[in-house]
């Protein structure tokens, strides 16, 4: 890959990279929509992900181009940047803004993406790009930042730049990812623990429900809202930071509250699917896949009934699996709105798992979706 890149570099820019960088995409492996209350998530990196590939110029720009896109920009150095439109190359220059703040960027640079995470499937494309800018250009300047300051300041461009109010779990999976190990991460705190993570004779099907969802345009941000009035209203008698500071006990107590039922059913989410992040690193610690996949099925029907961000296609390609018998867990992945679901599956079945779920999902979506088989693989590096 990283000799084909280098033709592709010096095919559109006429002279040699002079570094090479990798960042993964991820799957959460289960902790759904609590990376924004303060709660514990499963992240792992993925081996599919996005390189950048870089040589400065003397001219004074910034020049950004993709093998995944036609669109290009070539954009002075500047103390700060802006958005413009909803162009992929706003997630790096949105990097560029941020390191700004702070940084005297020495040179022009030529750059070169390229990514193989579907595009709006759920599995943090857009964190892949942040987190690999971030991480080159701290990389390449030698700007001082430490590790756990790269995930941050990558969200903190999602959030400000690009204009998305998500949590820090996607940027700092990509970041921190380890082969065969999972990350449970404290969305409050930063604290971590890496977990391993064998699958064994089972491998990681990622499935693609070729339904793109756009966060900024769904109903991610309305999710976020209803939580923070939940919050609100709890704190009328409890001081809390974070929903998930809450164990379900406390909860109980409290819950009368919470006023409005759609509220409540949000709330009750993300209480419960902290518990079971807890519960599915104990199942991991003493090797039970079996358990871990039962939790998988538990999060997936809270987060379709609890937290209604599942929808007909992801659905539908959980029914399968549960009915399956090489599968012994899957569940929604992401923000949901479309985009991917996760399972287990038994090694050697990947055709027969493929033809089948193609078949079962055509008959009920009228297209089919896009299987690929993942192991768990490391985070942003040089390479």
């Amino acid at each position: 890959m990283k000799a084909e890149l280098t033709n592709k570099f010096f095919e559109k820019y006429e002279q040699q990279p002079t570094a090479h960088y990798f960042t993964p995409g991820r799957v959460n492996l289960i902790g759904e929509h609590i990376d924004y209350n303060g709660g514990l998530v499963m992240p792992c990196a993925v081996t599919l992900g996005t390189w950048l590939i870089i040589a400065p110029n003397n001219d004074n720009v910034i020049r950004f181009k993709s093998l995944n896109f036609d669109e290009t920009a070539e954009i002075e150095l500047q103390p700060s940047y802006t958005k413009t439109g909803s162009e992929w190359f706003n997630y790096p220059l949105g990097v560029f803004n941020e390191i700004s703040k702070k940084h005297k960027i020495p040179t022009g640079l030529d750059l070169l993406f390229f990514g193989n995470i579907p595009i709006g499937s759920g599995l943090s494309s857009s964190a892949s790009i942040e987190v690999v800018m971030t991480y080159a250009l701290n990389d390449y300047f030698k700007l001082g930042y430490e590790k756990i300051e790269l995930p941050l300041l990558a969200q903190k461009v999602e959030n400000e730049f690009i204009g998305v109010n998500c949590g820090i779990m996607d940027q700092f999976a990509v970041a921190f990812g380890e082969t065969d190990k999972a990350i449970v991460l404290n969305c409050d705190t930063l604290k971590y623990k890496i977990v391993d993570c064998n699958l064994g004779d089972y491998s990681l099907a990622i499935i693609n429900t070729n339904k793109p969802r756009k966060l900024a345009e769904s109903k991610y941000n309305e999710r976020v809202s209803e939580c923070q009035t939940a919050l609100a209203q709890l704190n009328q008698e409890i001081k809390l930071n974070n929903l998930c500071e809450l164990t379900a006990e406390k909860f109980a107590l409290h819950s009368h509250l919470i006023t409005d039922e759609t509220v409540l059913k949000r709330a009750t989410h993300v209480i419960k699917e902290n518990d079971r992040v807890n519960l599915a690193a104990k199942a991991l610690n003493e090797g039970s896949l079996v358990e871990f996949g039962r939790l998988m099925y538990a999060s997936h029907q809270s987060l379709k009934d609890l937290y209604e961000v599942t929808g007909v296609e992801l659905d539908t390609v959980v029914d399968f699996c549960s009915d399956y018998e090489h599968v012994i867990g899957a569940r929604m992945t992401g923000a949901g709105f479309g985009g991917c679901a996760i399972a287990l599956l038994k090694k050697g079945q990947e055709e027969d798992f493929a033809k089948q779920l193609t078949d079962y999902y055509v008959t009920r979506v009228g297209y089919p979706a896009a299987i690929y088989i993942s192991e768990i693989g490391n985070g942003a590096s040089a390479i």
